[in-house]
């Protein structure tokens, strides 16, 4: 039956990483899930209290800095919040549109014109849309790092 529960976990751990690339799928929801899996089915001993804080530390974590990258390279560029809410829903629909190019195509050209609509330069609207792209590939590759730190930690708390 182990090997069952081994399975969901490696299942939830690669449905974490897919969540990088789909941001439709709830990528931190599914980790915990085979953090809950390992503890629920297969021993409860195995993680203390620390295992849990450092956890909750980095999952707080990948959520503030997602939320602060996309805020910070944003607003240094003057993006209008029309452009940040219309990034957000381009970079979800740029999953499904053409991937995995639809994940940088769609929300700068979104972006462009939304900036544009707002009586922004070309080049202001330039600019912001590779903004939106920017702050999504780095908040991606780091949500990506610590999500491997975690999943190394879990594997060293057990083994």
């Amino acid at each position: 039956m182990d090997i069952i529960w081994w399975i969901l976990i490696i299942a939830s751990f690669i449905g974490s990483f897919i969540a990088l690339i789909k941001p439709i799928i709830p990528g931190l929801p599914l980790l915990w899930v085979g953090y809950f899996i390992y503890y629920f089915l297969i021993d409860k001993n195995e993680f203390g209290l620390w295992f849990w804080l450092i956890q909750i530390v980095f999952t707080i974590f990948i959520i503030a800095v997602d939320l602060l990258s996309n805020r910070y390279f944003l607003k240094k560029q003057g993006s209008s919040k029309l452009s940040e809410r219309i990034g957000m829903l381009s970079i979800i629909i740029g999953a499904f549109v053409f991937p995995p190019f639809g994940l940088v195509l769609v929300p700068f050209i979104t972006v462009f014109f939304t900036e544009l609509h707002q009586k922004r330069t070309s080049k202001q609207a330039a600019k912001i849309a590779l903004a939106t792209v920017i702050s999504f590939l780095a908040s991606t590759i780091a949500k990506f790092l610590v999500q491997a730190i975690m999943i190394i930690l879990f594997l060293i708390w057990i083994f």
